[in-house]
């Protein structure tokens, strides 16, 4: 047997908020509930659950960690400020990638690089 595949889904306080910055990021809404107060969001072939009802302690700082793996990470980072997001400026890691990190409005903590050295590929 093997794992088919993983879709993180996210904790949000508000869904209609949550999908317009996702929507900023790149991610368009493949179905969404609204009685459910859940969303499946699509980028490429990568899936992303937000949802409302999981949610049941909005006040608490969130603790998890998603990383984003773009093709062209200095085009990513252009097209994400574009869109407006306060976004820091790129940096290389002590591991070797180029990233730059930022919280969505509900706290989840989003790490987007890629390998941009000698050994990218």
């Amino acid at each position: 047997m093997k794992m088919e595949r993983l879709i993180p889904m996210l904790p949000v306080a508000d869904i209609a908020r949550s999908v317009e910055f996702y929507g900023k990021l790149g991610f368009e809404v493949e179905n969404r509930n609204d009685e459910w107060r859940w969303a499946m969001l699509r980028f490429g072939e990568c899936r992303l659950m937000i949802d409302q009802s999981i949610n049941p302690h909005p006040g608490m700082p969130r603790t998890g960690v998603l990383y984003l793996y773009p093709s062209d990470v200095v085009g990513y980072h252009a097209q994400v400020r574009s869109k407006g997001i306060d976004i820091p400026d790129l940096e290389t890691t002590f591991y070797g990638l180029t990233e730059f990190r930022l919280d969505d409005p509900d706290g989840n903590r989003l790490w987007i690089g890629q390998n941009t050295g000698s050994e990218a590929g």
